[in-house]
């Protein structure tokens, strides 16, 4: 992705933090981009409309599975109370992927086979890699709320469209560029320390892209691994370098730990990261040391009038903040609810999918590309003492 010029408008926000994220899930066995698996089969649409459920419910991502369970549920109830789909109620058929790779695969096939028509999850890019072979089989169209990585849309061979794969965020390569911008355009961050997780894909392929995009001077390249608890050599190096920012691509449980310890060695540089950093776990380790630290979000109450009574009423329901997670699984139902009408089989729905444009969702406005990646906007959250300080709306031009 090439560097864009970008608007950003400041918004004031008084409000709890807001989480979120997406990545991959733990796992050996996959059946990532096969492109051996040739669509032959869909399931007819009856009384029902059959909503199936591929998330994380267990393991260790769960906070990410079970937040966007809730939102699907919420929209769903809404959809039903509202008269369904032309008619017809949505009914949910709910599977947990035990945050395994090889298990997302095998809740793909039940899925088809009990006659989804479409499907909700899962929540990381590796889960949603192992699945869609088996979803593009039984030609039924599979919405990742939050799986990021870029080659998602891609069959084995880099150039065929997974065309029954869809998401409804945006890329990590998307992520990279935004924070290289925000760095230049916002931080006025004229050297930067980039410190990443390098044992993720996600991390790794936002970090690249910031390599690639940003046009100041990267003074340094550390990396650390998901699981590690203590920072502080890695820290210590950073103290003595001479920068204006530190960009951190990362998960929550590691990025929280390192705000933590970098604010009581004394750095006191911003921090900015993708959407990795957005959960609730984040401030939990971070704690009142979150302070100027900025991260990447698709979800903001600020953004429109649906995403505040999608707070609401998500609050009333669960008695519980949503996330950016939350609020992307119910886009992602709604936008399923939407490509359902008129619609026969669950081929109907991919293609109805595929032409997706200008839709109102309460994480912005979406259209679905010839990538069937979405186009939407992002936001910036910003944090002092570990509150919401702030929220930058990016667009790309």
């Amino acid at each position: 992705m090439t560097s864009k010029k970008l608007a950003m408008t400041l918004l004031t926000f008084a409000s709890a933090a807001f989480l979120a994220a997406c990545g991959e899930v733990g796992g050996s066995n996959s059946n990532s981009n096969s492109g051996d698996s040739e669509q032959t089969a869909s399931n007819a649409i009856g009384d029902t409309i059959k909503i199936g459920y591929n998330f994380e419910l267990s393991g260790n991502v769960a906070s990410y599975g079970n937040t966007e369970k809730n939102g699907a549920d919420l929209a769903v109830e809404e959809i039903n109370a509202a008269g369904g789909v032309d008619g017809k109620e949505l009914e949910v058929i709910s599977k947990d992927n035990k945050s395994e790779t090889a298990e997302s695969a095998t809740v793909a096939t039940s899925l088809v086979t009990e006659g989804a028509h479409v499907i909700i999850g899962p929540a990381t890019s590796g889960a949603a890699a192992a699945a869609t072979a088996n979803v593009t089989r039984g030609g039924v169209p599979m919405i990742t709320p939050s799986g990021t990585q870029d080659n998602l849309v891609y069959a084995a061979d880099g150039t065929t469209i997974n065309e029954f794969f869809f998401r409804a965020t945006f890329v990590d390569s998307y992520q990279g560029d935004l924070l290289a911008s925000y760095a230049t355009d916002t931080l006025n961050a004229e050297k930067v320390v980039l410190y990443y997780d390098n044992s993720s894909d996600y991390a790794k392929g936002v970090a690249d892209t910031f390599k690639e995009t940003y046009t100041g001077e990267i003074v340094e390249t550390l990396t650390f691994a998901s699981g590690d608890k203590d920072y502080q050599a890695a820290l210590t190096k950073i103290k003595g370098l001479d920068f204006d920012a530190i960009i951190m691509p990362g998960y929550y449980e590691e990025t929280g730990a390192i705000v933590k310890q970098a604010r009581d060695l004394g750095i006191d540089a911003p921090i900015a990261g993708p959407d990795g950093f957005d959960s609730p776990v984040f401030l939990e380790k971070a704690g009142t040391a979150a302070t100027d630290v900025h991260y990447l979000s698709g979800f903001s109450t600020e953004g429109s009038e649906k995403a505040k009574k999608f707070y609401d009423a998500y609050v009333a329901k669960y008695g519980e903040e949503p996330s950016m997670f939350s609020a992307l699984a119910y886009d992602s139902v709604y936008m399923a609810a939407e490509a359902a009408q008129g619609a026969s089989t669950s081929v109907d729905i991919k293609d109805n999918l595929a032409k997706l444009s200008d839709f109102e969702g309460v994480t912005g406005t979406m259209s679905v590309d010839e990538n069937h990646n979405v186009v939407k906007s992002a936001y910036v959250i910003s944090f002092t003492d570990g509150k919401v300080s702030g929220v930058e709306v990016l667009e790309a031009k």
